[in-house]
């Protein structure tokens, strides 16, 4: 009996002001200290310390792992995407009680959601409500009204607010509803495995899209000519790009200088152009 009321007396769990400080500081600040290296995750470790410091005030150790774990690389369109923060928060709440949730599951979540809820928001909020704002606003000044700018800032800051609390606050009701009902660590990895599928196949096409690398390197012998891109081709679409990619991986994995990377990418670019193999 005592036992059990002792459990009850140190169950760990966020207040209703630590979701208010964490969603305030992902809104305001979450794209405010971007990098080339990690994008927005220093946003996203400011907005989680409310969360962390809750959670594991008690533990210096969990607290130093828990901010770690919130640096890795992270970008998403901050209001749809403040999704991700509201069910992180969750997560970190169930597993600081001990329950199936690990460091695992929590990155390949964001990892998982960060590239579907970008492309969702960027669309949405930029490609459809910045627009129908800004020609209300155009419109209006156009017109003589000193009033357009104003109303466009109302009608913007009253869309990217209220769509950034309804997510933040949908991501942790739904991760607490779920997470609740989960108990069995199988169906959890099965989740953990389908997310990092998600994750793996985003990163595969950003590198299709983004990333072309061709060479104009051709040999001529008797009457035929080998191009070499489509020999290369036939091997693999688009393989000096991935070799390229695996590269940068590589370097990064062996916590090699961003600046590092940056610098040697640039001398090896200048070099093969002038060469001709690039």
């Amino acid at each position: 009996m005592n036992e059990t009321l002792n459990e009850a007396t140190v169950k760990k769990q966020l207040t209703k002001k630590d979701l208010i400080r964490c969603f305030l500081i992902w809104e305001t600040t979450s794209e405010s200290c971007l990098s080339y290296e990690r994008l927005m995750s220093m946003g996203f470790c400011h907005a989680m310390t409310p969360i962390i410091n809750r959670l594991y005030a008690d533990n210096k150790e969990e607290r130093i792992k828990a901010l770690r774990r919130h640096m890795m690389f992270f970008n998403t369109e901050n209001n749809w995407g403040a999704f991700i923060p509201g069910l992180v928060a969750s997560m970190e709440e169930d597993m600081a009680n001990g329950g199936n949730i690990d460091e695992d599951m929590i990155k390949n979540i964001k990892v998982g959601l960060m590239g579907p809820l970008a492309g969702i928001g960027d669309t949405i909020t930029q490609g459809l409500v910045k627009t129908v704002a800004l020609a209300i606003g155009v419109d209006m000044t156009l017109k003589g009204s000193a009033l357009g700018p104003i109303i466009f800032c109302l009608l913007y800051g009253i869309y990217l607010m209220a769509m950034g609390i309804f997510t933040f606050s949908k991501g942790y009701t739904l991760g607490r509803s779920i997470l609740s009902k989960i108990t069995d660590k199988r169906i959890m990895n099965k989740i953990t495995d389908i997310l990092s599928i998600i994750g793996l196949t985003i990163a595969g096409a950003m590198i299709a899209n983004n990333v072309n690398i061709t060479t104009p390197l051709q040999f001529t012998i008797s009457d035929s000519t080998i191009v070499i891109q489509d020999l290369l081709n036939s091997i693999l679409p688009g393989l000096l790009s991935v070799v390229a990619v695996v590269g940068v991986f590589m370097s990064l994995r062996k916590n090699t200088s961003v600046f590092k990377i940056m610098i040697v990418m640039f001398v090896i670019a200048v070099v093969c152009s002038l060469i001709g193999i690039l």
